[in-house]
């Protein structure tokens, strides 16, 4: 019998950590690490099970990331943040494997990798290969909404949308990061090597998961004015081959609406390009708690212990 990895998920309790649980059901070949509800928050408890794993999960707040990072002094444990602590540092890739062979050749032979944001890896999803195959300028100024469920915001948000007697508010979508400081964005800057952060306009809404990152486009202002035909063209090569990003048919399926939660529950992305040969709409589809968040974490997990990368999503 091959030997097991031996896995820890730092934060467990939470929304990414349950999931991450949920989608280990049926691997025999991971052994996960308990710590009692009494010590999850103990340092010493902690410290000795982060040590003792071959890959440890941190879904945590960024402070105690950090914290959790300062614990691990075994030079064979490996760390997949799902925090926003660590996205833009040096030494960490960014799990976003389907960017380039580049960001999926630094988690095979990372130790550390940090998981991107749900919204971001929506924003990325249609921005960088275009930044990559030229079509995109740096200095484009770009805006990009993005519309997603409420399990995003985590246990007291759900709580919030799930309670009794809820706020009428809570039947409407409601934009936030309303100050343009959304957590999210140097990675997005970063990432895809923008000259400015996009303006950028977050919605959450009434439905527990799915999301929609939508980035319109001015032809005239891409580089050789392409039409959503070359557009589509570029995604759909950049994506070939993929097996958890697709791009769909130019223009959808026809009906002229665009859900945002035909995904939830899977851990893939589609990709829309639509518009018109003036004004170009890109649309990223996935679920918040899948690609955005815990899928993708398992995918990097996957893709660092060298099988299908789909194993288990």
């Amino acid at each position: 019998m091959s030997k097991k990895t031996k896995i820890f998920i730092d934060g467990r309790e939470g929304t990414t950590g349950l999931k991450i649980l949920e989608r280990f059901a049926g691997r025999d070949d991971l052994e996960l690490i308990d710590i009692p509800d009494e010590l999850r928050k103990d340092p010493a408890a902690r410290a000795e099970r982060l040590n003792a794993a071959d890959i440890a999960f941190l879904c945590l707040p960024d402070a105690a990331a950090r914290e959790a990072v300062a614990m691990v002094t075994n030079p064979n444990t490996k760390i997949i943040d799902a925090s926003t602590a660590h996205r833009t540092m040096d030494g960490w890739a960014y799990g976003f494997p389907e960017l380039s062979p580049a960001h999926r050749a630094a988690i095979v032979s990372g130790k550390r990798v940090a998981v991107p944001g749900c919204h971001a890896s929506g924003f990325l999803s249609l921005v960088y290969p275009l930044r990559a195959a030229g079509i995109l300028p740096a200095d484009y100024p770009i805006v990009s909404y993005s519309l997603t469920g409420y399990t995003g915001g985590g246990k007291k948000m759900i709580a919030e949308y799930e309670g009794e007697g809820r706020d009428i508010a809570l039947d409407s979508p409601r934009q936030y990061g309303l100050t343009q400081q959304h957590k999210h964005l140097p990675e997005m800057q970063a990432v895809a090597s923008l000259a400015h952060p996009p303006i950028f306009a977050p919605i959450v809404a009434d439905f527990p998961q799915g999301m929609e990152v939508s980035v319109p486009l001015y032809s005239a202002l891409l580089n050789g004015k392409p039409t959503p035909a070359d557009v589509h063209a570029a995604l759909s090569a950049h994506y070939a081959g993929s097996k958890m990003v697709s791009v769909l048919p130019l223009g959808g399926d026809g009906t002229g609406f665009l859900p945002s939660n035909p995904l939830a529950g899977k851990c893939t992305m589609q990709i829309f390009v639509g518009g018109n040969n003036d004004r170009i709409l890109l649309c990223s589809l996935f679920d918040n708690l899948g690609k955005g968040a815990s899928g993708a974490a398992v995918q990097c997990m996957n893709i660092m212990l060298g099988v299908e990368e789909d194993l288990g999503l």
